[in-house]
């Protein structure tokens, strides 16, 4: 399971300006403000921005500096793949270490759509367990037992919302790399990807 929320994608402005930098050629832009305030990319900054995405990464530099920022909420052994994309990412998670006892444990807190009888029988055991931890921490914070209990068993299917920023070549590498991934978390990040602004012009370029 995974869920992406609150998603702003910005600069596209300065990236555009700062790609015809190379050779002044700032007049041949025709990207332009509509009456909402949005900034939409002109065919001619998009053809051009398309053709130096085509030439490879040395050129398509100027997507480095479009940005996006997103809520996602997945797993945590989805997560740790995620981590492999460090360069010029930055995520703030929830944290388990301070608020794994602010609420009740329940299944939708845990990625088991594709688990079966046996599996989410299995679960449904250690959710009652760990809820019966956090509740023996809550009635004595002292007694710290309870709470390196829930710690050391919270399974990797536990799921984690992060605020992530990262940019456009971020999300080329990240496309390229999992679109076939046998995670189906990666696949639905994948779709997302496609659906962002201009994606097809400057990161799934065909």
């Amino acid at each position: 399971m995974i869920k992406i929320e609150r998603v702003s994608v910005m600069n596209f402005e300065n990236a555009l300006r700062g790609a015809r930098n190379p050779m002044n050629s700032w007049e041949k832009s025709d990207s332009y403000y509509d009456a909402d305030g949005n900034f939409v990319v002109g065919e001619a900054d998009r053809a051009f921005g398309n053709k130096l995405c085509r030439v490879g990464s040395d050129e398509r530099k100027f997507i480095r500096q479009i940005f996006v920022s997103v809520d996602i909420t997945a797993p945590l052994y989805w997560w740790k793949e995620f981590d492999t994309y460090k360069i010029g990412t930055v995520a703030n998670s929830t944290s388990t270490m301070h608020k794994i006892h602010a609420k009740s444990f329940e299944r939708e807190d845990f990625s088991c759509d594709r688990l079966d009888e046996k599996g989410l029988a299995v679960l449904d055991t250690l959710i009652e367990y760990l809820e019966g931890e956090r509740v023996k921490f809550c009635e004595n914070r002292e007694d710290k037992q309870p709470w390196h209990n829930m710690i050391q068993l919270l399974p990797s299917s536990y799921n984690q919302m992060r605020t992530v920023t990262l940019n456009y070549e971020n999300l080329v590498n990240i496309y390229y790399a999992r679109r076939n991934h046998k995670l189906a978390e990666w696949h639905t990040l994948c779709d997302w990807i496609e659906s962002l602004p201009y994606a097809k012009d400057f990161i799934v370029v065909k």
